[in-house]
């Protein structure tokens, strides 16, 4: 794992000098990878790091404290495809008042270049930083030239005429499109979280869930979906169910995953759970009978799904 910082006062110097990419990156889609492609054209060209400076928690978090779960990806899976996609360090940097009231002047002489002895800065279009957002980058831009560090600002990319976008991918997720979500991403949409207990309706009908916790995850659609879930180091193929399981008169959210052929206690353990296709709507059910028949048909188009 890369090394991950939550604030540039405490970077050590063998990741200063280098080369950065600036934004939220929230899904890390094809326009992000776009923006880290060129980064690492650059890094490269300097002979120096790539270092990728993000914010935790995101920003919209912090200034509108009471909005809904609207992360694609929390900071453990950020940084993981951050990595993959060839970033070496990354500068998870603390969004609190503190940091909010910083200038757009003191941003980039504090945190870009005292903090991070930036020599090359990448963004997007509409990256905006300082308080109350003063800075875009026509000032970037103003004070890369003042400064004497390299800037490069990359135009929207483009897919068959639409921005790859965060917001883009949230309402696929809502409206029950993973595999369009994934295609927008460039890779498969997952919750993360750990596995708790549940009430064990599950096993009490010969079908045995995972109830993985949701955290900050934006919630897709509510229903039924194929899965693949990495347990053990090893995908296997699975069915979810989020919503509120309304034949037992729940309330609270729940996503339970049911795993073909497993049987082990994984109480405690983090899953992360891919989305692969959605199956049908959250349903109420007569009785148990009614709902078992529709589990079995449910685990079948998964197998089908998964299988294809």
């Amino acid at each position: 794992m890369i090394p991950v910082f939550d604030h540039w006062q405490t970077v050590p110097p063998q990741w200063t000098g280098g080369a950065i990419a600036l934004g939220n990156f929230d899904g890390v889609h094809k326009g992000h990878q776009a923006l880290i492609k060129r980064t690492a054209e650059e890094a490269r060209a300097l002979g120096a790091p790539l270092v990728a400076l993000t914010f935790e928690p995101h920003p919209r978090r912090f200034f509108v404290a009471d909005t809904g779960p609207f992360r694609l990806t929390l900071l453990p899976a950020k940084v993981r495809l951050l990595e993959q996609f060839g970033v070496q360090a990354v500068v998870a940097q603390r969004f609190d008042p503190g940091f909010a009231a910083i200038t757009a002047q003191d941003f980039v002489d504090r945190v870009l270049l005292e903090g991070l002895g930036a020599r090359h800065i990448v963004c997007g279009y509409d990256f905006t930083f300082g308080a109350r957002r003063t800075g875009n980058v026509e000032r970037l831009r103003e004070l890369a030239a003042e400064r004497a560090f390299g800037i490069t600002v990359l135009d929207p990319v483009m897919h068959e005429g639409e921005i790859y976008s965060s917001t883009r991918i949230r309402e696929a997720l809502r409206a029950g499109w993973p595999s369009e979500a994934s295609e927008l991403l460039g890779h498969p949409w997952e919750i993360e979280g750990a596995v708790e207990k549940g009430d064990q309706r599950g096993r009490t009908i010969g079908f045995p869930t995972a109830n993985v916790a949701l955290g900050e995850h934006l919630r897709p659609r509510y229903g039924v979906y194929a899965v693949r879930a990495l347990v053990g180091g090893q995908w296997r193929d699975g069915v979810a169910n989020l919503g509120r399981r309304p034949t037992f008169g729940k309330l609270q959210e729940n996503f339970e995953v049911h795993l073909f052929d497993f049987s082990e206690e994984i109480y405690g353990q983090v899953l992360r759970v891919q989305l692969i296709e959605f199956i049908r709507p959250e349903m109420k059910f007569a009785g148990l009978d009614a709902l078992k028949a529709q589990i079995v048909a449910d685990g079948q188009a998964a197998r089908a799904i998964l299988g294809g």
